[in-house]
């Protein structure tokens, strides 16, 4: 699990998953390179690293043509990159009558659209190491069995799926690794938007649905961070459910 000489793009590295993954990551050794469209959240936790290691990038990525330029300019100043997480993510609870163009195409963009792009930037011999890196995209169980409400996002998680195994076969000749961490409902600041939206009875049905409770940021980056390592050399073209029982009830 040792990722010392490791440098690995996280993002959505300002909160969260994606904040959990970064820290486990450099812990293990790793380089973090941290991206994040919240510029002032990535400097308060990405400013200061006193491992010089890491650095931290401020972009949106609903610019999903400007990503792989994006990856090429970080890598031709920084070293070429062993991993990629994308843990970037937009919420979407809406009955489907509801949903506008404007908003299910921004949450697919960013969710989907933009983990096709980030994974045609990260081939790139000049981004991707010569000996090969892995891909984790973070996914969640809606994606997997649904959510009256959340057609938009389990859209846009499922999409991830099939294209995490197709581009496992396509880049397993280049020796780059491609699979999915699938999450059940993560304490995060994004949980807790949505859970306003609820009633009680709703909050502790979502509670009781999860035999080993609520998962934290920190669960689903232990998942991450084994899939990036050498640890799973092996692992390629699946979806790691990391959900305390909720698609087994």
């Amino acid at each position: 699990m040792g990722l010392a000489g490791h440098k690995i793009l996280v993002t959505g590295a300002a909160s969260g998953i994606g904040l959990a993954t970064g820290r486990l990551l450099r812990s293990l050794g790793a380089s973090v390179v941290a991206v994040d469209y919240d510029e002032s959240r990535l400097a308060h936790n990405w400013g200061d690293d006193p491992t010089g290691g890491s650095t931290s990038h401020c972009f949106d990525l609903l610019n999903t043509e400007g990503i792989p330029a994006f990856m090429s300019d970080v890598t031709s100043k920084e070293g070429t990159l062993s991993g990629l997480v994308h843990a970037a993510g937009l919420s979407s609870i809406s009955p489907t009558r509801l949903l506008t163009p404007a908003r299910y195409r921004d949450v697919f963009s960013v969710n989907a659209e933009a983990a096709l792009a980030l994974l045609r930037g990260f081939q790139n011999r000049s981004v991707c190491r010569e000996t090969g890196g892995s891909v984790v995209f973070i996914s969640s169980v809606i994606g997997l069995v649904g959510s009256a409400g959340g057609s938009a996002y389990a859209m846009s998680k499922a999409a991830l799926s099939g294209l995490a195994k197709s581009a496992a076969l396509e880049y397993a000749p280049r020796k780059i690794r491609v699979n999915c961490v699938a999450p059940g409902f993560v304490r995060t600041a994004m949980y807790e938007q949505n859970s306003r939206l609820w009633s009680d009875a709703q909050r502790e049905q979502i509670e009781a649905a999860h035999p080993l409770g609520l998962g934290t940021p920190e669960d689903v980056a232990n998942a991450a961070a084994f899939l990036v390592a050498d640890a799973a050399r092996w692992i390629t073209g699946t979806v790691l459910v990391c959900d305390g029982g909720y698609t087994a009830s």
